[in-house]
């Protein structure tokens, strides 16, 4: 498998696809869609909620983490997980001025 090559791209280029890539799997959107209607939870909850196996949820979250998307907190034994709001934020500001450009006026092919 090659190389992903991102140092030809812009900065911006990469955020946005580093951006997409927390809404590449459904797993991750359930997680997030959970996390945004219950503002914290532990893995084992999402465990519950979504179904799927404890390490895979690890695996998601952990993407979710590196994107900065989530943050977590331990709490004894367990990490508590909620969305980092800032990052968030910042995430759709980008989103939304890469997705609400205006299509050309001319005729394409």
């Amino acid at each position: 498998m090659g190389l992903a090559k991102t140092e030809i791209f812009t900065d911006s280029q990469n955020e946005i696809a580093l951006f997409a890539k927390a809404f590449g799997h459904p797993a991750r959107v359930a997680i997030l869609e959970h996390l945004f209607k219950t503002n914290t939870c532990v893995c084992g909850d999402l465990v519950n909620e979504i179904g799927l196996a404890q390490p895979t949820i690890s695996q998601h979250l952990k993407e979710l983490k590196l994107l900065g998307l989530i943050k977590g907190n331990v709490e004894g034994t367990s990490v508590c997980y909620c969305i980092h709001p800032e990052n968030w934020t910042k995430m759709k500001a980008v989103m939304n001025t890469f997705l609400n450009q205006d299509l050309p006026k001319t005729d394409c092919c």
